[in-house]
């Protein structure tokens, strides 16, 4: 090989490497770092969304969430029994109905008479609009009904095997956001609307309906 020849051939050869080291810095540098703590609710300023962690992503009890205090933990994990300081049961470790319970136990000082079954029970769809629920020691709302939701009202879906339950954290134009253990996301949204003095939410869930203090 003549000797210009195999100089042009080294100086391409060192233009590609140089390529592609610069790639592969760039591409770690604005890698998104898909481990706890970023940022894990679906909004940023209730506005915007945001990367969201899974929480199957973290270890077993972490902590990912918090709202009024009561925090959210792990993700999808049945990990013995939860009981309170003072021996009041809370459910499974860390269940959706394990939060909704410690929830209102820790908030409000609100034990419920029967708190056992599955999340789709905490509603009883042969009450009245705004009747008891003496099970939960909650006044219960049928969704599609005339009284608007509220935050910390503790919302219960009733679609699946076992349902879901979930707390109202925020309220907004035309939206509500609920915060949940035992979901992908501790945080997500749902649509609210009013119609002829009607509320009803939908979403990802099939929503029955609410109950509150």
């Amino acid at each position: 090989m003549r000797r210009e020849n195999y100089i042009y051939f080294v100086l391409i050869l060192l233009a590609l490497v140089i390529v592609t080291t610069s790639k592969v810095i760039f591409k770690d540098e604005n890698q998104i770092n898909s481990s706890y703590p970023t940022p894990i609710s679906a909004y940023d300023d209730r506005s915007e969304p945001v990367e969201i962690v899974p929480q199957s992503e973290v270890p077993v009890g972490t902590k990912i969430d918090e709202y009024k205090g009561v925090a959210v933990t792990d993700y999808m994990s049945t990990h013995g029994l939860s009981f309170s300081d003072d021996g009041y049961y809370y459910g499974y470790k860390w269940q959706c109905v394990e939060y909704v319970k410690r929830f209102y136990y820790e908030k409000y000082d609100h034990m419920m008479s029967d708190g056992a079954g599955h999340a789709k029970y905490f509603f009883n769809p042969m009450l009245e609009q705004g009747q008891l629920n003496e099970q939960r020691g909650l006044f219960q709302y049928h969704n599609g009904g005339d009284v608007q939701p509220q935050v910390d009202d503790l919302l219960v879906f009733d679609d699946g095997a076992y349902g879901h339950v979930a707390i109202i954290s925020e309220i907004g134009d035309g939206w509500l956001e609920v915060i949940q253990q035992n979901s992908e996301v501790p945080r997500e949204r749902y649509t609210l609307t009013e119609e002829d003095g009607e509320y009803n939410i939908t979403g990802e869930k099939k929503a029955a309906g609410w109950l509150r203090i």
